[in-house]
């Protein structure tokens, strides 16, 4: 039967005995020994109950195992959901409450919490640790080694990713088999990749990035990927003599810049270095070529549509800009209802196959954001030079993108406005060199008091994953307001820009 996405990306790595995933200890999984891992894993889900469209959801550690579970996801005809593994339980209590899986599968160290939170919403908990382990490897043992894919077409859902929304809710892009598959071809033609790449995977594979964009690539192109847990710099300098291609965020570059090590000659038999997710400082473009000979290929896009532009990989490959709209995707620049002229500045919108469905049981925000004729209002803001090159300038929604990762000022806010001493907060973005932006939180202190600030540390560790704590913090005693008493973000952005530069 007819499967869209696995069809194309996981079902021709049956039988093949080439290598597939390096891993970070030496190892190698074969593509034929990750295509029996797929099989067992999706008759696992079966085994749960797993209906096709049915949910699974997934907060586990980077490994070969959880990029399997994608792939038997979609075999099973079920609806991959990947969740950042920073969030903590309040946070995962709202998305498993509103996508409502049938599966859940996380750490296994942490079934002890998770598993009642699981259960409180209908959903069965199932462990997977990050050394391949848990309840659901052991079932998945018990599988057979093959596997038939439920029948699912182009329209189907493929995935949901969480993203930020306006009102501080995070909202799930549903994003189909052919939005997908249809991006992967594009990108992979247009990047240039084939059988005998091999692709340094240093990224989270819960986000659009690491995951549709870098793994279906590669398993689409029957390339090979060198499959390490995270970043870290002696992994990356040691497997860059080995690799063709790496697909990273800023911070990857900035890491790479500050050791000596990376030069020319280390990077000889590298053909494409890739960045996104955050913007990448024109300097940090200017240096790495400076260093290496080569241009890094700046790229843009967004959970709901993954890839929208790329600078071209032959071509100039333009400092500070996010390159043109990729083949088939239509992409356009709007103020006051009309496409603005070169050089003036509009949000961008999108149109083609990569666009999302909508807003996973949103149907008022889906209308907000997607036109009845396709077009998506990213809320990003940009220009566009008369050679279409696209150039980022901010963002409508006050989102800030850190070290690739979303984070929506209010639900940060909401936090630090329960807290003692602190009588209003404004959380805003600021320029760092390492994150592309940084989280930075500016309390108004109370009448009576001042914020603590180890103790507003403490209270944002136990309550926000990671990567939205604010990297810094400044008490005044009133924010600065408009004549409608609107907080002027703007202007705390000017006042604060070089916290983390000189």
């Amino acid at each position: 039967m007819p499967n869209t996405l696995f069809d194309r990306v996981f079902a021709p790595l049956a039988g093949q005995d080439r290598p597939l995933l390096h891993l970070a200890d030496g190892s190698q999984i074969s593509a034929s020994a990750f295509a029996v891992l797929v099989a067992r894993l999706a008759g696992a889900l079966v085994a749960l109950g797993v209906q096709p469209g049915d949910r699974v959801a997934v907060q586990v550690a980077k490994s070969p195992e959880a990029l399997a579970l994608y792939g038997a996801t979609v075999a099973a005809g079920a609806v991959f959901l990947p969740l950042n593994t920073g969030y903590t339980a309040a946070e995962l209590d709202y998305f498993i409450g509103n996508a409502t899986p049938r599966v859940f599968v996380g750490d296994p160290a942490q079934a002890a919490a998770l598993d009642p939170l699981c259960a409180t919403h209908g959903a069965r908990f199932m462990g997977l640790s990050g050394h391949g382990s848990g309840s659901l490897m052991d079932l998945a043992a018990r599988q057979e080694a093959a596997f038939a894919p439920v029948d699912r077409s182009g329209a189907d859902l493929a995935a949901i990713l969480y993203t930020s929304g306006t009102t501080g809710r995070s909202k799930g892009a549903m994003l189909s088999h052919d939005n997908l598959l249809s991006n992967a071809r594009v990108l992979a033609e247009l990047w240039r990749f084939t059988d005998a790449d091999v692709l340094l995977h240093a990224l989270p594979i819960f986000h659009t990035h690491g995951l549709f964009v870098a793994s279906n690539v590669s398993l689409l192109t029957g390339g090979q990927m060198v499959f390490l847990p995270g970043f870290d710099t002696e992994a990356v300098i040691a497997a860059l003599p080995k690799s063709t291609a790496m697909m990273g965020v800023p911070t990857f570059y900035t890491r790479l810049l500050d050791d000596p090590r990376l030069t020319r000659d280390l990077v000889g038999h590298m053909r494409l270095f890739i960045s996104g997710s955050a913007p990448l400082l024109s300097e940090t473009h200017i240096a790495f070529e400076d260093r290496t000979g080569l241009r890094i290929l700046e790229r843009y896009g967004m959970t709901e549509t993954n890839m929208n532009t790329s600078n071209p990989y032959d071509g100039e490959r333009r400092a500070g800009t996010v390159g043109m709209a990729l083949p088939g995707v239509e992409v356009r620049i709007m103020a006051d209802g009309q496409e603005v002229a070169p050089g003036e500045v509009g949000v961008i919108e999108v149109r083609g196959p990569n666009v999302f469905q909508g807003y996973w049981q949103m149907p008022n925000k889906t209308a907000e954001d997607l036109r009845p004729d396709g077009w998506f209002i990213t809320g990003d803001l940009a220009t566009r030079d008369p050679d279409g090159y696209v150039t980022i300038v901010g963002r409508a929604k006050d989102l800030i993108i850190t070290g690739g990762y979303n984070v929506y000022p209010k639900e940060v806010e909401e936090l630090l406005d329960t807290l003692p001493g602190i009588a209003e907060s404004a959380v805003i973005g600021v320029p760092h060199p390492d994150f592309g932006e940084a989280v930075f939180a500016v309390l108004a202190r109370t009448k009576a008091m001042a914020p603590e600030l180890d103790q507003v540390r403490a209270a944002v560790a136990a309550s926000l994953a990671k990567f939205k704590h604010p990297k810094g913090y400044a008490v005044v005693d009133t924010l600065p307001r408009n004549t409608m008493g609107k907080v002027q973000k703007a202007e705390l952005r000017k006042t604060h820009a070089r916290q983390f530069t000189s």
